[in-house]
């Protein structure tokens, strides 16, 4: 088999969930398939050193344009010309027109679905991109040869939304081998320093999507902290500055800016000696289709906060403590509870570290091997007379 696989932005500096997913994928094919072929296909970026090399793998930095030109037209345009048997498209959507057969990850259809608090809020940029993908992923779905999702209950989802049937598989998304405990003092200091830790932090995984539930996590956040006797940090990532004081603006605590601090964009090797150090981890998301970060989290031997809606129980089982994401007093009791019980904060770590090794990328590779022998076998089954 030959088979291509979508990676337009795995060559960006600043790498996100899909991107992470994808180049796992790639990684761990690498090492469990030596015998067919694999063709990538990225855009030109500035990080071109970040896919490993491998006799039997081709990397094609393609041109084409913006995303969508470069999806509709370079992309499957590329695939034929390299002979490809099956087009793996990693990143949520696909192109309409390919005479390669298509293998899609839906990572989520937030985009399609009418709640009303996603039509709220998010930036522009992400705005078009879920029109585009209204647009595409239905017909894209449909003509697929296989549709995958990272979850049971996103599976459930596309399925009620879209009447996809037997094409439609769950395959569920790992956690890196470099998130454990991080215990070395000389490793933590220099993340310390490098990043301006405080010493006495949460760790919140938000951003600007509305999805990710910003404003009630400040306000738990904030309202504990004023009753606590320890005063806390908030560590937050990449949160632009203006985004985050419109919120606390909003949520009528301007003066929590003091003790919120921002690191700025993390590369994704940094991130466990970070969460190894924080007191409790923050994933009180309103929808996940998977949550990475909930495993992250809990590989890192850290206490996690996570909420009961959408796929966040199937991932955390019993090994976190699970909220309404809805009410910020629930989120602050959770806290609470975990900073004020040493007991219980023991066993949910010791939890997470057992539940966070059921879920590898490599199980991931091998199910989407599996995955491609499948359609490849179907695409050239004998036709019947």
């Amino acid at each position: 088999m030959k088979i291509g696989i979508e990676g337009q932005r795995l060559y960006r500096k600043k790498k996100h969930g899909m991107d992470m997913v994808a180049l796992e994928l790639i990684k761990n094919l690498q090492l469990i398939d030596k015998e067919n072929e694999y063709v990538i296909f990225v855009k030109p970026d500035e990080d071109n050193t970040c896919i490993p090399k491998a006799d039997n793998f081709k990397i094609i930095e393609l041109g084409g344009g913006p995303y969508p030109i470069w999806e509709q037209f370079a992309l499957p345009k590329a695939a034929k010309a390299e002979g490809c048997d099956i087009l793996h498209c990693t990143s949520n959507t696909g192109p309409l027109r390919s005479e390669v057969p298509l293998v899609t990850i839906l990572h989520d259809i937030i985009y399609l679905e009418s709640v009303s608090i996603f039509k709220k809020g998010g930036t522009w940029y992400q705005k078009i991109g879920n029109m585009y993908r209204r647009w595409v992923v239905p017909p894209v779905a449909r003509k697929s040869k296989r549709v995958s999702t990272v979850s049971n209950f996103e599976k459930d989802r596309i399925k009620n939304f879209m009447g996809l049937g037997d094409n439609l598989v769950a395959i569920h998304n790992g956690v890196g081998e470099h998130f454990t405990p991080v215990n070395k003092k000389e490793i933590l200091d220099e993340a310390k320093l490098r990043y301006k830790l405080p010493d006495n932090f949460m760790f919140f995984l938000g951003n600007t999507d509305p999805k990710k539930n910003t404003p009630n996590v400040l306000k738990a956040f904030a309202e504990f902290n004023a009753t606590s006797p320890i005063k806390y940090k908030l560590v937050m990532l990449d949160y632009e500055e203006n985004a985050l004081r419109k919120i606390l603006s909003d949520i009528g605590y301007p003066e929590l800016r003091n003790d919120i601090h921002l690191t700025g964009y993390v590369v994704n090797t940094d991130l466990p000696a970070i969460i190894s150090q924080c007191k409790v981890f923050l994933y009180p998301s309103l929808r996940e289709s998977f949550g990475i970060p909930i495993l992250e989290g809990m590989a890192c031997g850290v206490p996690v906060i996570t909420s009961n809606t959408s796929s966040m129980p199937e991932i955390a089982g019993d090994a976190a403590l699970i909220v309404d994401p809805y009410k910020s007093e629930e989120i602050k009791l959770a806290i609470s509870k975990i900073l004020n019980d040493d007991a219980y904060r023991t066993e949910l770590c010791k939890k997470g570290i057992e539940r966070a090794k059921l879920f590898s990328w490599k199980n991931m590779a091998v199910e989407y091997l599996k995955l491609y022998k499948e359609v490849y076998a179907e695409i050239n089954e004998p036709v019947k007379s």
